[in-house]
C-alpha cells in the first residue's frame, strides 16, 4: 500500500493537498471471503500455488480423434489438472462456438476433475465481448463500437447484464470483456472493439458494461452475472505504425490522463480482474511493467483484483520483446511486476519453471501468496467453491424474444445517417431498390470478429436464422422490390484472405441498375480480427470506390452504407451519392434495424463515436491541440496544419431537427471542490419523433500546457416527441476539468473556461489553482 504525508501547502495561491491515509479499497473487502481465502492459502502446496496461477487453452485438454464432435481428453486432463493443478482454462472448443448444453457438459467435467484433484474450481474464461458470441442460438450484440455511438448508458447496462445472463447459461463464469482502449488510430485492426477515440465515453460506457456484468456486488456475483475482465491495459489502440501488437509512444500525461481513465473508472466500479496490453510503450513492454501493474493498479488504487496476461504474452519478453534471455526470466520479470495469472496459453512448464524461481528466490514467496490469493479471491467472488456449474434449463430466457428485442434497440440507435441530400431517406415503399455490394447479403460483414469464431468467418454457417441486409430490405419493401447484384464479392474458400475480392462485375450492376428507382451499395469491410486485421492501406478497395462511381454515373440516386470496423478512406466517393449510413459492425440485428431506419419506422440517433478521416495523411481527433489547426501565420509564411476530416467526432443526423436554448450553469465560478449544474432546454423542431445525444464539451482557454482544443465532459440522450421541449441537466466537479500536467500531476488552474452545448456556449471561471499530489484525484 502506498502511504500519502498529509500536508498543505499555500504558495502563490496554489493548494497542494497530499493524504497520508491508507486508500480506501477500489472494491471493499469482504472479511468471510478473506478468511476462507487465508485458510485456503496455508493449506497449498507450492505446486498448487504455481498451477492456480496458470491458464491454459482447452485446445491442450481437447481431444481431436473426433474433431466434429469435441470431447475432452482424459489423459490431458490428467496431466493439465491432475499433476500441475492448473486453474485455469479459457477459449472455445475446435474454434468455433458450441450449443449451451456443450459447453456446461465440458465446463462440469473439468470442475469435477479440478474439484478431485485440488479442491479448488477452476475458472473458465471465454472472448464474450459483444452478447454470447462464443455460444449458438445466443443474443449477439452490436459491438462496442456501435454501442458508443448510441451514447446510450442504459443500453449498454442491458446488454452486457443479457450478455451475463447468456454466458452464465453456458456455466462459464468470466468474460474477457469489456474492451476499452481508445480507438485514436483508425489504422488499427482492433478500433471495432472499442468504445471510439474519447477516454470519457469509454469510461462511461465500460463502466456501465461492468455494472451489467457483474452486478452491484463485486463480492457476490449472482447467478446470473459473471466477472468481467477489462482490457487491454492500457494504450493498445494507438500504435505508431497503425499495426496491432506494435510498439506506442504514449506521454506519462496522456497515459494518467486519457488511457488510464476508463481502467479507473471501472476498477472504481468494481471490476475484477484486468488483462494486459501485449504491446510495448516507449520500450517497456506492458507486461513487464511493475509501475503500472503493481503501482498504478494495485497499490495507488488500493485494488485487491487479478491481472491476467493475454494470450503468450510471458514468452513474448523473450522470443519477441528480448528484455529476456530465456522463457524461465520472462516469468521472473512479469511476476514480479505484477502479473498473477499467466494465459500462457499451451506450455504448463509455466508452473514448473515458477516453483523452480521461488526455488531459488528469484520470485518472492510473497508475490506468490499475493498473486494466488487474488486468484482464490477471485473463485470466491464467483461463487465457484459452492456452485461450480449451473443447471442451463434454469436460464430459460436464453436467446429469448425479449432479448433480441434489445439487440435490435442497440442496433437502431447505433447507425448513424451522415448524409442525406434532398431528404432521399426515408425511402417510401414501392420502389424498385438495387442492392449492391460485397457487404448487401452477408452476416459475417454485419458481426465482424469475435462472432462464432475469432475471425467471424463461421458468421454465415452459423447465424442462418437472422437476416442478412437483402433479406431485411426485401422483408420490409417486398422481395419483388429487391434487385440484387453485388457487382464485387469477397473471396471464399481455403486460405482466402479476409480482404481478398473476387474479380469484379460492376459491369452487371451496373446494366440491373437501368430497372431501378434507387440504388443501395453495401461497401466496406469483410471480417477480421486482431493481427491479421493489419493494414498497408487505409483506402476503401480500388473496386468498391470503382463500383460506387459507375452506379453514380448512372444517375440514380445512390444510398451508400457503410459496413466496416473502422474509417476506410472514401473522399472521392462521398460527393457522388445522395445518402450515406454508417452501420459499423451492428451484430445480427444489424441488417434488421438498417431496414426500419431506411423505410423511416425508426428514426436515426446515432452519432459517430470517432474522427472520420477524409485524408490518409491527415488522421485526428477531436481533442487536438490548436496548434493543429492553423492556417496562414503572420508574414508569409504558411503554416498549414488545417483539421480536414471527413466528419467530426459526433457527427450524425436525424430525420428531425433539434433546437437547443437557455443554456445555463448554477455558478460562473468554481474551484475543485465546487458541483457545476448545466441546464440546457432542447426541443424537437421537426414532424417525427427523434432521440437526441445531448453532448457538454470544455475548452480550456490558457492552461501551463498546451490544452486540449477542445474536451467532452458529459453527454445524456434524450427522447423527443414532435414540439416537445426538455431541460437536460448534467453536472461536473470542478476537479472534472483538472488535467495533468507537465510534471505529472494532476492539476486545476485558475482560470477562464469555455463550455458549449449545442450551438450554445457560456463562460466559467476558475478562482483558485489545485493540484494534487496524489496518483488520482
Amino acid at each position: 500500500m502506498r502511504n500519502f504525508l498529509v500536508t498543505l501547502v499555500l504558495f502563490c495561491g496554489i493548494t497542494t493537498v497530499v493524504v497520508k491515509a491508507q486508500m480506501k479499497p477500489a472494491i471493499p473487502s469482504d472479511p468471510k471471503i478473506e478468511k476462507r481465502v487465508e485458510a485456503l492459502l496455508k493449506k497449498m502446496t507450492l505446486e498448487e500455488k504455481v498451477g492456480q496461477m496458470c491458464e491454459i487453452t482447452i485446445d491442450v485438454i481437447t481431444d481431436f480423434e473426433s474433431p466434429n464432435d469435441f470431447k475432452l481428453s482424459e489423459a490431458q486432463l490428467d496431466t493439465v489438472i491432475g499433476k500441475y493443478k492448473v486453474g485455469s482454462i479459457l477459449n472455445v472448443p475446435l474454434s468455433v462456438a458450441q450449443k449451451k448444453e456443450k459447453w456446461a457438459e465440458t465446463i462440469k467435467k473439468i470442475q469435477d476433475k479440478s474439484l478431485k484433484e485440488i479442491g479448488i474450481p477452476c475458472i473458465y474464461g471465454v472472448d464474450q465481448i459483444h452478447g454470447t458470441t462464443y455460444t449458438l442460438d445466443g443474443t449477439l450484440f452490436p459491438q462496442g463500437i456501435n454501442m458508443a455511438a448510441t451514447f446510450n448508458r442504459e443500453l449498454m447496462h442491458r446488454s452486457s447484464e443479457i450478455s451475463a445472463y447468456e454466458t452464465k447459461a453456458c456455466c462459464i463464469p468470466w468474460t474477457y470483456a469489456p474492451v476499452m482502449d481508445l480507438g485514436r488510430d483508425p489504422r488499427w485492426a482492433r478500433m471495432w472493439e472499442s468504445f471510439g477515440e474519447d477516454s470519457y465515453v469509454n469510461a462511461q460506457m465500460a463502466s456501465q458494461s461492468v455494472r451489467g456484468f457483474q452486478g452491484d456486488d463485486p463480492n457476490n456475483i449472482g447467478k446470473y452475472h459473471v466477472a468481467t475482465s477489462l482490457k487491454h491495459f492500457m494504450g493498445y489502440g494507438v500504435p505508431v505504425s497503425g499495426k496491432d501488437r506494435t510498439p506506442s509512444s504514449i506521454s506519462t500525461i496522456d497515459l494518467r490522463e486519457k488511457h488510464f481513465a476508463p481502467f479507473l473508472e471501472c476498477i472504481r466500479n468494481g471490476a475484477l480482474t484486468l488483462m494486459v496490453n501485449s504491446g510495448v510503450n516507449n520500450g517497456m513492454p506492458f507486461h513487464a511493467n511493475k509501475e503500472l501493474l503493481t503501482g498504478w493498479l494495485k497499490e495507488d488504487l488500493n485494488w485487491d483484483g487479478m491481472i491476467v496476461t493475454d494470450w503468450a504474452d510471458i514468452n513474448n519478453l523473450c522470443t519477441r520483446d528480448h528484455i529476456a534471455a530465456t522463457k524461465k526470466e520472462a516469468i521472473k520479470i512479469a511476476i514480479n511486476a505484477g502479473i498473477d495469472m499467466s494465459m500462457v496459453p499451451y506450455e504448463v512448464s509455466f508452473c514448473t519453471y515458477l516453483k523452480e524461481l521461488v526455488e531459488e528466490g528469484e520470485v518472492p514467496m510473497a508475490r506468490i501468496d499475493d498473486a494466488v490469493r487474488r486468484v482464490l479471491r477471485l473463485k470466491y467472488r464467483l461463487g465457484l467453491f459452492e456452485n461450480p456449474y449451473w443447471d442451463s434449463k434454469e436460464y430459460d430466457k436464453f436467446g429469448s424474444s425479449e432479448f433480441a428485442q434489445v439487440a435490435l434497440n442497440a442496433a437502431e440507435e447505433s447507425l448513424v445517417l451522415l448524409k442525406n441530400e434532398s431528404n432521399v431517406l426515408p425511402l417510401a415503399k414501392g420502389k424498385k431498390i438495387l442492392l449492391t455490394g460485397p457487404n448487401a447479403n452477408s452476416m459475417r460483414c454485419l458481426n465482424g470478429g469475435w462472432s462464432y469464431s475469432w475471425q467471424g468467418d463461421r458468421a454465415d454457417e452459423c447465424a442462418q436464422a437472422y437476416n442478412t441486409i437483402y433479406e431485411a430490405l426485401g422483408n420490409k419493401y417486398g422481395q419483388g422490390n429487391i434487385i440484387y447484384e453485388p457487382g464485387i464479392t469477397y473471396a471464399t474458400g481455403k486460405g482466402a484472405l479476409w480482404w481478398q475480392e473476387n474479380e469484379p462485375e460492376i459491369e452487371k450492376a451496373v446494366q440491373a441498375a437501368a430497372s431501378a428507382d434507387v440504388i443501395i451499395a453495401c461497401v466496406g469491410e469483410n471480417s477480421y480480427c486482431e493481427t491479421p486485421g493489419n493494414l498497408t492501406d487505409l483506402n476503401l478497395s480500388a473496386n468498391q470506390k470503382e463500383l460506387v462511381k459507375a452506379l453514380a454515373a448512372t444517375g440514380k440516386p445512390v444510398i451508400l452504407v457503410l459496413n466496416e470496423g473502422r474509417p476506410r478512406i472514401i473522399n472521392e466517393i462521398v460527393p457522388l451519392v445522395q445518402a450515406v449510413v454508417h452501420i459499423m459492425l451492428p451484430g445480427n440485428y444489424g441488417a434488421d434495424a438498417l431496414a426500419n431506419l431506411l423505410a423511416g419506422d425508426a428514426n436515426f440517433s446515432g452519432k459517430l463515436p470517432f474522427t472520420y478521416p477524409r485524408l490518409i495523411n491527415s488522421l485526428a481527433t477531436y481533442d487536438y491541440k490548436p496548434c493543429e489547426n492553423m492556417g496562414q501565420m503572420d508574414g508569409n509564411y504558411n503554416y498549414d496544419a488545417i483539421m480536414d476530416v471527413q466528419w467530426p467526432f459526433a457527427a450524425g443526423l436525424s430525420y428531425t431537427s433539434y433546437k437547443y436554448s437557455n443554456f445555463s450553469v448554477n455558478r460562473s465560478d468554481f474551484s475543485a471542490d465546487n458541483e457545476l449544474t448545466f441546464s440546457i432546454d432542447v426541443t424537437n423542431t421537426g414532424k417525427v419523433a427523434g432521440k437526441e445525444t445531448v453532448l457538454l464539451y470544455s475548452s480550456d482557454l490558457v492552461a501551463s500546457i498546451t490544452p486540449d482544443n477542445i474536451r467532452l465532459r458529459g453527454f445524456e440522450k434524450v427522447a423527443l416527441q414532435p414540439g416537445e421541449t426538455k431541460t437536460v441537466t448534467m453536472k461536473l466537479k470542478g476537479s472534472d476539468l483538472a488535467f495533468v500536467g507537465y510534471d505529472g500531476k494532476w492539476i486545476l488552474e485558475k482560470g477562464d473556461f469555455r463550455m458549449t452545448c449545442g450551438n450554445e456556449k457560456l463562460m466559467i471561471q476558475c478562482t483558485d489553482t489545485k493540484k494534487w499530489e496524489t496518483p488520482n484525484k
